[in-house]
């Protein structure tokens, strides 16, 4: 695909690329790059650290071999009920 750039400075990649970002990068020959990105809001971006995205990686696989089982709801209740006398 070749293209021009206007007189306005801009370029036009078609309907396709409507409404996404790209990264624009300059090479050291003068070539421009643009690489298409995502952007992810600042108050979810702890969910894409390293750090999360093990722990995320890791809970999906306990998921994946831990078959779920029925929680007995009495019960549950009654633990959390002794745990709040004992903090009070």
């Amino acid at each position: 695909m070749l293209k021009m750039v206007g007189n306005s400075g801009q370029l036009s990649l078609g309907k396709k690329y409507a409404g996404q970002y790209f990264q624009v990068e300059q090479q050291p020959d003068g070539a421009v790059l643009l690489r298409p990105m995502t952007l992810i809001p600042s108050t979810e971006a702890w969910a894409h650290e390293p750090a999360m995205l093990e722990q995320l990686s890791r809970a999906g696989e306990w998921a994946k071999r831990t078959p779920p089982a029925a929680t007995d709801l009495d019960s549950l209740a009654g633990k959390a009920t002794k745990r709040k006398s004992k903090r009070a």
